[in-house]
């Protein structure tokens, strides 16, 4: 059943239609998980010669389309399960808040991998065809995530695929595209920001716990528990400072990665939010802490690798 929306009040819906609304459509707060693997994958390239900056910024561009577009999908299937009402916490709000028609923040989404798939072809064209396999697979990841019969993001799922696909390939393509290859050192370095990448998800669904599980998903965190759930962020937290100690202490990673513990406050933040307080509005700071984790901890990796071939 969808959630009643009254368009009768014209006034009020057209004067929330300024530009505030739809840069909130696209939740600009998760954009920075497809910034930070693309400028990884590059500073990884480097020890291989010069950048090919017309690749970078072309494929950063199409990665922060496809995760609009992907936000934008879950933005309207989630209202057309009538998931979404105006007191939700953590959307959008386009539709349900701001009266935007369904139809129209569906056709953006389409426009935006129109968009993405015309940089695509450029970047196939300058390095590999095969890419066009990969994006084209990530972009059908991208809109099953919440659309079809049964989205991955109500499955016990959601973090491998939002961590593999929105992590580790985009930086292995990022890599691949100034390349032309993929090595060892690239994927290694790619694990911790899988894993923070799939930490954003998890934070979503301890916040969102207890709807979710009224709606019928089936998330990791409702598997768990909200407080073993809670366990599982701050395991996730801890193994990824530990596996870049790690890269250091086996030569994979420059010293200069170590740089990553500056993140440490912001990770202490979001889970001792999780920690102490129950409702979802409550848990919404400690989710933003964990992305906030996740970009302040892969661009400081950047650095470190930029460091680590400057210095």
């Amino acid at each position: 059943m969808q959630p009643n929306i009254q368009h009768s009040s014209k006034s009020v819906v057209e004067s929330n239609r300024g530009f505030q609304v739809w840069w909130q459509m696209i939740r600009p707060h998760t954009l920075t998980a497809a910034f930070v693997p693309v400028l990884l994958g590059t500073a990884l390239a480097l020890k291989y010669g010069k950048i090919h900056f017309g690749l970078f910024f072309t494929m950063l561009i199409a990665s922060l389309l496809i995760q609009a577009a992907t936000n934008m999908f879950n933005e309207y299937f989630d209202f057309k399960r009538g998931l979404d009402t105006a007191q939700s916490v953590g959307i959008g709000g386009t539709i349900v808040r701001d009266g935007i028609k369904p139809k129209t923040v569906l056709n953006l989404a389409f426009g935006f991998y129109g968009i993405a798939l015309l940089l695509g072809v450029y970047i196939c064209a300058n390095s590999s065809w095969w890419l066009a396999v990969v994006g084209l697979i990530c972009m059908t990841v991208g809109y099953f995530y919440t659309g079809g019969p049964a989205p991955i993001a109500y499955t016990p799922f959601g973090e491998i695929f939002a961590g593999f696909f929105m992590g580790m390939l985009i930086i292995l393509i990022s890599f691949f595209i100034q390349t032309g290859t993929v090595d060892l050192t690239s994927v290694l370095v790619s694990v911790p920001i899988m894993v923070l990448v799939g930490e954003i998800l998890l934070a979503n669904n301890i916040r969102d716990l207890d709807g979710d599980k009224e709606n019928g998903r089936r998330t990791v965190a409702i598997h768990l528990g909200k407080k073993k759930a809670i366990y599982l962020l701050a395991g996730m937290f801890t193994f990824s400072y530990l596996w870049v100690l790690g890269l250091i202490i086996s030569g994979v990673a420059p010293i200069w990665t170590a740089i990553v513990i500056l993140s440490v406050p912001k990770a202490m933040k979001a889970t001792k939010g999780f920690i102490e307080n129950t409702l979802p509005i409550q848990m919404a700071p400690a989710m933003k802490a964990t992305a906030q984790t996740n970009t302040i901890f892969g661009f400081l990796l950047a650095i470190g690798i930029f460091a680590g071939h400057f210095l």
